[in-house]
């Protein structure tokens, strides 16, 4: 599998236990550094960046979160995925925070931001670049030329992350009640904290 931007290494820790062969892309060098530490050699790092990369293979799974809205030109780095890099019959797993979050729009109402897809000062300092929902992400999938075969979101999200970062440090949060928001979450899927895109390779131009 290829993960691309692992930053630290934390998500890429939860594949060690399915697949045997993993390569990450990640273009800080200081992330890398303490990746390794926690990875040593299970896991090859490629230090580069998306646009420039040079892979020496396909992949079958691919997996990038919270990465795309990160960067300058996020159809270009797909149809990179799409052309170069996803074996036929290979699965892109693609993640991004979703504009249509209920805690953004609850902070449109309150006049916090002035559209549910800005970029907060906070976003913009973290280096995003935009802020997705699934019509403008799968928009931006097909343009790459990928092939979309399932869309959903990923936990109900009515809170800031301030506010639970709070709450989870509280008893009034439980483990069932997180559970519950994220099953809530494959229901409304467009009310959720992050939006998924399940791709498979499309036709290269």
């Amino acid at each position: 599998m290829l993960e691309l931007g692992s930053f630290k290494g934390d998500f890429t820790k939860r594949f060690l236990g399915h697949f045997e062969d993993i390569t990450c892309v990640e273009a800080s060098g200081t992330a890398i550094a303490e990746a390794r530490e926690r990875l040593g050699d299970r896991v090859e790092i490629i230090h580069a960046l998306f646009e420039t990369a040079a892979l020496p293979r396909r992949y079958d799974n691919i997996v990038m979160t919270h990465v795309l809205e990160h960067l300058d030109d996020p159809v270009r780095v797909l149809k990179r995925i799409n052309d170069e890099w996803l074996s036929e019959g290979g699965r892109f797993f693609l993640v991004c925070p979703n504009a249509n979050a209920p805690s953004r729009q609850i902070a449109v109402k309150m006049g916090l931001i002035s559209h549910n897809s800005a970029v907060t000062a906070a976003e913009a300092e973290h280096g995003h670049r935009c802020t997705y929902s699934l019509d403008t992400l799968e928009r931006d999938a097909v343009a790459a030329g990928l092939k979309v075969v399932h869309r959903s979101g990923i936990f109900f999200k009515s809170l800031a992350n301030f506010q639970w970062d709070r709450l989870l440090q509280t008893d009034i949060i439980s483990k069932d009640y997180l559970e519950g928001c994220y099953k809530l979450g494959q229901h409304y899927p467009d009310l959720c904290s992050s939006i998924f895109l399940l791709c498979e390779k499309g036709p290269k131009d």
